[in-house]
């Protein structure tokens, strides 16, 4: 009921002040205290902690008869009958339990006691009211007699305009508190400035974030503490919002600290309107996201950057070259791609570790920044791969020289761990202008043209063409075709015979793989090998020429009075060798195939032994316990040492072609032919001459003292078939096949070349 509710509200609710008026806590435009004390329907007194009266209304005058200046000052305890004195009205007891009211009905037995001595029954309610740490008492007196009377008169409209009078009075200190709340307690930093952008009010959150007091923001311009440079950034927000354009905005920008900090700020500003919609004032939410934006460049340079070597990655490599593609459309300009690969890397890696090569990449890498332009990018692609994107250029020349001047930077050996390293660099260049349709294909033509860098020999650049493209596109069909021609059985295996340069028997052969295209024809073994090396179909071929080999070898017989059958060399590739599943493979093959040891050769160049020497001696260490020898291939091109030489200590070695059957003949050549035959014949190894295809070379290899030889003054490699006709096995019809030919006309142009073997 009111009469219960409407005492604590106002206890809790108002205070008053030396003017005499009730006025909230809250700085807002002030409540009449007289007035809120007429609204009441019935007498009110407020009490102090000695029981004296020190504000009444018009309706405790009329009910007392006393005027209210009579009232001021006496003691609450005098308006009561001496009989009932002692009563609830003068113990303050009950006021200290809590803050809410209780209605303490007297009837017959609580009177007050009137001016003219007259008593009147009354009903009394209490209730606390602390202010600046001082007790206080509402005393509401309600006249029972009246009461009943005015209820009975009382409209049911005043009744409900009291409650909602109250009501509101009740939502308005309570929207009050908790605005105030909100405003003090608010994590955000909160500002209210005037239409000017001038400082109101501040929370306490918002001075912490610039550093400054209270005292030293109200009052000043809220743009003065923004950074210089974003000054236009809060000034076009206000325009927006001063203008009508929009009631709410949101921005960012940054403020400096008092400190001298720069500090990245959410902000958002509002309007604050009165009831009919006029602006009074803005009210501005911030919030810190100085961490926020930190955090946020840390993980996007993350993802945009190598995290090796700080430079940038594909991914922001290629938006800055869709960029630069568009800008070169736009101006008329070229650009260029450049793609660098560092030269036999693998052996940095095998002989340092892979820690040292990251240092090399790294210190690689700051070399290249030194020659990098501002307006270029350079990227690390991966692995030992390097982009550089060159922009502004004005001819194909100038990406020469882009490309001279990256690849400058290795000029200079490197010093890592004590070690000097010498390294050479291969790279594709591919020029741009913008006209082509798609810029994303720029990748893949660099890499044609590096592709095309290596097979011409490393260690230098070429510009890409058209026509790199039509063959890089060639090989990728020939690799699909290679991998379904092992299924198909379009490969096979063909034998050359290795031959004793005294008795022209036949020791051995060597196994050559040949493949036959359906379309294409015989393919050479110097266009598919390579291509099987750069993928894992080598290891495929390598074990089906190994397993045609070993069973065709086991099948050959002695040859007249010779004690064993002729032998068989295969080639392996540098993967294949250093495939930790080599010498259980060969193994299984052996003991498949019933074939002796001794009767399997591994043929190996000196660039695949000495890629890893501690690998090769391990593997030649455990085919050695088998009883197979390995044969050191093209023994004079390589760039190994005497050292090696002894350390490998192969069984045989194989003198290349191009001493053998050199295009020009010279002193020289002669030379370097003579001390490698007395460099075998004094390290006790059995010496093979490749490509022998004339008497005269046949003479002087004899004359030299070379055991054993191959080549088309003998026989060509041959099918399978035709090996037991060398041999000299009886066929039907046919009588012993006769000896080698003493003379061959000499190959064709195009059969000279030796067939890179598997």
């Amino acid at each position: 009921m009111i009469w219960s509710n409407y005492l604590p509200i106002v206890s809790v609710w108002m205070a008053t002040d030396e003017s005499g008026l009730i006025v909230s806590d809250f700085e807002d435009p002030p409540l009449s205290w007289q007035h809120l004390l007429e609204v009441l329907p019935d007498g009110v007194a407020y009490v102090d902690e000695h029981g004296v009266i020190c504000q009444a209304n018009e309706r405790l005058e009329a009910m007392s008869g006393y005027a209210r200046e009579e009232l001021v000052g006496r003691a609450i305890g005098t308006l009561v009958p001496s009989w009932c004195r002692d009563g609830p009205v003068t113990t303050h007891d009950e006021l200290d339990q809590g803050p809410s009211a209780r209605a303490m009905t007297g009837g017959s037995g609580l009177e007050l006691l009137r001016r003219d001595g007259s008593e009147l029954s009354i009903e009394t309610a209490l209730a606390p009211l602390v202010l600046d740490g001082k007790l206080w008492t509402v005393v509401a007196i309600r006249d029972n007699a009246a009461q009943k009377a005015a209820e009975d008169l009382r409209s049911d409209v005043e009744l409900n305009a009291v409650a909602s009078e109250l009501a509101a009075a009740e939502a308005l200190a309570n929207s009050e508190q908790r605005f105030r709340l909100a405003f003090e307690s608010n994590m955000a930093g909160m500002v209210f400035v005037d239409l000017q952008d001038g400082v109101l009010a501040v929370n306490d959150a918002f001075c912490q974030m610039l550093g400054h007091s209270r005292a030293e923001i109200v009052g000043k311009n809220i743009t003065s503490f923004t950074h210089p440079e974003d000054r236009g950034i809060a000034e076009e927000a206000h325009r927006r919002l001063t203008s009508g354009e929009v009631d709410q905005v949101s921005y960012v920008k940054r403020d400096l600290h008092k400190d001298g900090r720069v500090i990245d700020l959410e902000v958002s500003k509002s309007s604050a309107r009165d009831a009919s919609g006029s602006r009074l004032y803005f009210v501005i939410s911030v919030r810190d996201i100085t961490e926020e934006r930190a955090l946020s460049a840390q993980l996007t340079h993350q993802a945009l950057h190598d995290s090796l070597t700080g430079l940038a990655n594909r991914v922001l490599f290629e938006d800055r070259l869709s960029q630069a593609y568009a800008r070169a459309a736009r101006q008329a300009n070229r650009g260029a791609v450049i793609l660098m690969d560092i030269d036999d890397f693998k052996g940095v890696n095998d002989s340092l570790g892979h820690l040292g090569g990251d240092h090399l990449l790294v210190a690689l890498a700051r070399r290249l920044e030194k020659v990098s332009r501002l307006s270029d990018t350079l990227c690390r692609f991966g692995g030992d791969e390097f982009l550089y994107l060159a922009e502004g250029l004005t001819s194909p020349a100038q990406a020469d020289q882009v490309a001279k001047r990256i690849l400058g930077v290795l000029d200079e050996p490197f010093f890592l761990a004590g070690s000097q390293l010498e390294l050479h660099a291969s790279a594709g260049v591919v020029v741009f202008d913008g006209t082509r349709n798609d810029w994303s294909e720029l990748l893949q033509d660099a890499d044609v043209a590096l592709y095309e860098a290596k097979r011409q020999g490393k260690g230098r650049h070429v510009l890409y063409t058209s026509s790199m493209r039509k063959r890089a596109v060639s090989r990728f069909a020939l690799v699909q075709e290679l991998g379904q021609a092992l299924q198909s059985g379009e490969l096979s295996m063909h034998y050359q015979p290795i031959v004793d340069l005294t008795t022209k028997e036949v020791v051995g052969f060597e196994a050559l793989m040949r493949w036959q295209h359906p379309e294409r024809g015989l393919v050479p073994p110097d266009v598919f090998i390579p291509l099987a090396e750069q993928s894992a179909l080598i290891f495929r071929l390598g074990a089906f020429a190994l397993g045609q080999a070993v069973a065709e070898a086991a099948s050959w017989e002695p040859i007249g009075a010779q004690a064993s059958p002729p032998y068989v060399t295969v080639n392996l590739s540098a993967r294949q060798f250093h495939d930790p599943d080599l010498v259980s493979t060969i193994k299984g093959l052996l003991s498949a195939s019933g074939l002796a040891p001794e009767r399997l050769m591994l043929e190996i160049t000196e660039s695949v032994a000495l890629a890893d020497v501690a690998g090769t001696m391990s593997v030649i260490k455990h085919l050695d316990r088998l009883g197979v020898a390995i044969v050191l291939d093209d023994f004079g091109t390589g760039y190994s040492s005497l050292s090696y030489l002894a350390l490998l200590r192969p069984k045989i070695i194989k003198i290349d072609r191009s001493f053998v059957s050199p295009s020009k003949a010279s002193v020289r050549n002669n030379t370097l032919l003579e001390a490698i035959v007395s460099l075998g014949q004094k390290l006790d190894m059995t010496v093979i001459a490749e490509g022998i295809e004339t008497q005269e070379q046949l003479a002087r290899l004899r004359h030299l003292g070379c055991e054993l030889g191959q080549g088309y003054l003998f026989s060509p490699a041959v099918p399978k078939l035709e090996v037991a006709a060398i041999l000299g096995r009886k066929s039907p019809g046919r009588g012993r096949r006769p000896a080698l030919p003493t003379t061959v006309d000499p190959p064709p142009a195009r059969n000279r070349a030796r067939a890179l073997r598997s």
